[in-house]
């Protein structure tokens, strides 16, 4: 049978095992993990809006360039 390893948690170049941390520190980690996934998906998702803007915003200044030509 396997052992199982102790979960490790780093935190400012130090490593911390769960049996080390409070109840609060445990959630306090949670919700620090938490905000960081929900930074990275609001980045994604601002990176596609932006590319979409970018495209409504150079289709726009075709329009606008053939108007000006007819």
């Amino acid at each position: 049978m396997a052992e199982k390893k102790p979960n490790v948690i780093t935190i400012n170049d130090k490593d911390y095992t769960e049996d080390q941390l409070t109840g609060e520190q445990k959630m306090l980690i949670n919700h620090v993990a938490d905000l960081d996934r929900k930074i990275g998906s609001t980045r994604f998702n601002l990176d596609q809006l932006q590319v979409g803007r970018d495209a409504f915003m150079n289709m726009l200044t075709s329009s606008l360039a053939q108007g000006e030509t007819e």
